[in-house]
């Protein structure tokens, strides 16, 4: 079972829930999570109204969740996490439900986070995105300004590669 909560429909103790997938995640993939469990309460506190947590139930307590963020038109899907792991938990939580939940709030898209490849086969395909940062140290900007230049070429040909196999039909 999957429940969609919103606003005051979101307690601490959902957040302590998906903190903990978080973690897991975390641990298991990137070694390092950044977010402290406080993170959660101040978004709680200041964008409740913003958070979409879809939690994946079993026996009436929660398994897996995703962390969504409702904009004007778009839900921004961000972090997911599990306690048990079931063939296909993840598309559901964070892909597919997304989706159910846009089409019924009459949002535009469903912006499903980075990384690419396998999202394909779920319908996701490559999306150029943008994002705006000041780096104060001259020093640091100019390094990250001169990485970014190899990784802005990485990234069109990696999104060139995924838009040729997309599972949707090409138009003639």
């Amino acid at each position: 079972e999957f429940v969609h909560l919103r606003g005051d429909q979101i307690t601490e103790a959902h957040l302590d829930a998906f903190y903990i997938f978080y973690m897991d995640t975390g641990a298991r993939k990137w070694g390092s999570p950044y977010l402290t469990r406080d993170t959660f309460s101040l978004l709680r506190e200041r964008m409740v109204d913003d958070l979409l947590f879809i939690f994946a139930m079993s026996d009436g307590a929660p398994i897996a969740g995703a962390m969504n963020l409702i904009g004007s038109d778009t839900l921004y899907g961000r972090y997911w996490g599990c306690t048990e792991h079931r063939s296909m938990l993840h598309f559901e939580t964070c892909y597919y439900q997304a989706i159910d939940y846009a089409i019924e709030h009459n949002l535009t898209f469903v912006e499903a986070g980075a990384q690419g490849g396998h999202k394909l086969a779920r319908g996701y395909t490559p999306v150029t995105t943008y994002s705006t940062h000041w780096i104060a140290h001259p020093g640091l900007r100019h390094a990250i300004a001169d990485y970014l230049e190899r990784e802005r070429e990485a990234v069109e040909q990696d999104q060139e590669y995924l838009t040729e196999r997309t599972p949707f039909k090409k138009g003639e």
